[in-house]
């Protein structure tokens, strides 16, 4: 990235601005109708891949600096931000073999992959990590013993590898779900390893981000943050879903931290990202990114933020029209709203939920719902002395 670009960045992030909202910013500083500057061409600015040249006046008009600020050079007083090529593993995974003796792999194997994904998929909607573990990793295996096995030509690889990634980010998935934590990581970094191959940077963000997000959830903030902005800062190009999902991930990396204004201004990046979402080509595993999902996660924040007051309403408009066979989703928002009423002091109302958390929890099989029953029964301690919170503490003591 040239200076130019970094500056615009760095200016740009001061503010608190999306680039959405710079590309706005700056066609009405230089007066023109319509918007012939949008997010991507602001992105190819900060990234170096265009220099701005007669919109670099408007840019410093919109920032509010001289342009002689844009031109400076960068001081280089911090280290450089982590990244997608920082997580990347050291050791090639996918390698293929050589020479290539295996039979040839055409559209036709490729295409029956994306559609076992893509069922792997559906089935984690209702179904938890404990029971699609295995059949994840026996598809993850045998995904990318064709890729080094098989012979093919470059872009049926680069799809084998595009699927090979998909796989790795569910598998992984289902094995932080299930409590693998360790196991989930090494497919990550599988799926990242496949992801840079096929140069697929949407792709490669929505790995890092799940990475970002289980270490968020593991307590290993500092890591959470840094992996949740390279993933986003590495798929710049991504369609606006995908990056309203990057910018959940970090919301929720920050509030975890206990850092209200950089969680709360990405989470207003995430509802502008998201507005933008309208007929583009984007991958099929966005298919779950919708307002209500932004919602679950703008009221988790609140919660974790300790603003109950934000947290209920929200969580009540949208568990109040949840698919209901989703238990282990629905048991997860509603653990969300139990905590929020007990901060809100309203335990006789925290309990009660709790005890739909736990009823649900039972026949999943996932440590996140039992982590959660955890946190609940822990943040209900204090309210002992209700007379419904003590007849939960004491149904579920053993538990």
């Amino acid at each position: 990235m040239g200076n130019i670009g970094a500056n615009i960045r760095q200016q740009r992030e001061q503010l608190g601005w999306s680039q959405a909202r710079l590309a706005r910013e700056v066609c009405r500083a230089a007066g023109v109708v319509g918007e012939p500057v949008g997010r991507q061409e602001v992105s190819r600015w900060e990234t170096g891949k265009r220099t701005p040249r007669e919109w670099l006046p408007f840019i410093a008009a919109a920032l509010g600096v001289p342009v002689e600020a844009l031109r400076k050079p960068q001081a280089a007083a911090e280290p450089p931000l982590p990244t997608l090529a920082d997580y990347l593993p050291e050791d090639d995974p996918l390698a293929a073999l050589s020479p290539h003796t295996g039979r040839r792999i055409g559209t036709g194997q490729v295409a029956d992959l994306r559609q076992r994904v893509h069922g792997l998929r559906l089935a984690d909607d209702v179904l938890a990590g404990g029971d699609l573990m295995r059949p994840a990793l026996r598809e993850l295996r045998s995904a990318v013993r064709l890729y080094q096995e098989g012979t093919h030509s470059e872009l049926t690889g680069r799809q084998l590898l595009a699927q090979i990634g998909e796989l790795a980010q569910i598998a992984g998935w289902i094995a932080s779900d299930a409590g693998q934590h360790a196991e989930a990581e090494r497919i990550y970094r599988l799926g990242l390893s496949a992801a840079h191959r096929a140069k697929d940077s949407t792709l490669a963000g929505n790995l890092l981000g799940s990475l970002a997000y289980q270490r968020t959830n593991t307590g290993d903030l500092r890591a959470g943050i840094d992996m949740a902005q390279a993933a986003l800062h590495s798929a710049e190009d991504a369609p606006p879903r995908a990056r309203a999902l990057y910018f959940d991930r970090v919301a929720w990396a920050h509030a975890k931290a206990g850092e209200a204004q950089p969680a709360m201004r990405a989470l207003g990046e995430a509802g502008e990202s998201l507005a933008q979402h309208g007929g583009e080509d984007e991958p099929g595993y966005l298919y779950w990114v919708d307002s209500g999902e932004l919602q679950v996660m703008e009221a988790r924040v609140f919660t974790e933020l300790r603003r109950p007051l934000r947290a209920v309403p929200i969580l009540r408009d949208v568990l109040s029209r949840y698919d209901a066979t989703h238990a282990r989703e629905l048991a997860l928002y509603l653990s969300w709203l139990s905590v929020a009423y007990a901060d809100a002091n309203e335990p006789e109302e925290s309990a009660a939920v709790a005890e739909r958390v736990i009823s649900l929890s039972a026949d999943v099989a996932s440590e996140r719902t039992a982590e959660r029953v955890r946190v609940i029964l822990s943040r209900l301690q204090e309210f002992s002395d209700v007379p419904e919170v003590a007849a939960l503490l004491t149904e579920h003591d053993a538990t």
